[in-house]
């Protein structure tokens, strides 16, 4: 019988990819992996109750659930992000905070098919790919700190959300070449939304350096991973 707590998180980017198993052992994560290595993972030849693919995506937009209408998706998200005639787009609901998150997985990598096709489920059916932005949206309310703040940054994108208490305040992703510029678009926002970093959590859900982590040490109250 397969234990409830048998559980594959796999984030998917252009440059390749990681996993984190959660089971009766605990958790283990395997840090950042190339793409060959997909097929030569024995963790991906096991079946799980549960797995989550996670793609690293800046093609989106969260918008009210009451404004969201079915027909204009690819429309609406156009209007936000850079999209190719060729790009799949889609919708998923977010309830916890009365919202649709508009999206397109389509960057240009296959890895994300290759892992849903590959890594399944218990009962043999296939986990669809989400973007990285979804589940920090559902990851965001139960992070224990009034300031909420869960960020997450690989191939030169920081990607970023904010909420105090059941509040959404930022939705959003950051174009940054560097950790330190990474920082900055943090910073920006925790000061436009008058949040105080010395009485605040940061939590990643990507793996940190240990550089990284002991500069983000200097401001906030605590620095945290996933």
């Amino acid at each position: 019988m397969t234990n409830i707590k048998d559980r594959v998180s796999i984030q998917v980017s252009l440059s390749g990819y990681s996993f984190k198993i959660q089971d009766e052992d605990g958790s283990h994560s395997s840090g950042w992996m190339s793409a060959d290595r997909v097929f030569t993972t024995p963790e991906f030849q096991k079946r799980y109750s549960q797995v989550d693919i996670s793609v690293f995506t800046p093609k989106f937009a969260l918008i009210p659930s009451h404004f969201h209408h079915p027909l204009r998706v690819r429309q609406n998200l156009s209007e936000v992000a850079r999209l190719e005639d060729s790009d799949k787009v889609e919708s998923v609901d977010i309830p916890e905070f009365a919202a649709v998150l508009l999206y397109s997985n389509t960057i240009g990598e296959t890895l994300s098919k290759v892992v849903s096709e590959t890594v399944l489920m218990a009962d043999g059916s296939k986990s669809s790919p989400l973007p990285e932005i979804y589940f920090m949206l559902k990851a965001l309310p139960q992070l224990p700190d009034y300031n909420k703040i869960l960020a997450s940054y690989v191939d030169g994108y920081l990607y970023l959300t904010i909420a105090q208490g059941r509040s959404l305040l930022l939705c959003n992703s950051f174009r940054a070449p560097d950790f330190t510029t990474a920082e900055y678009f943090i910073f920006m926002a925790m000061k436009k939304l008058q949040l105080n970093p010395e009485v605040s959590t940061i939590t990643f859900r990507t793996s940190l350096e240990s550089e990284e982590e002991m500069s983000l040490y200097r401001y906030f109250k605590c620095v945290e991973v996933l």
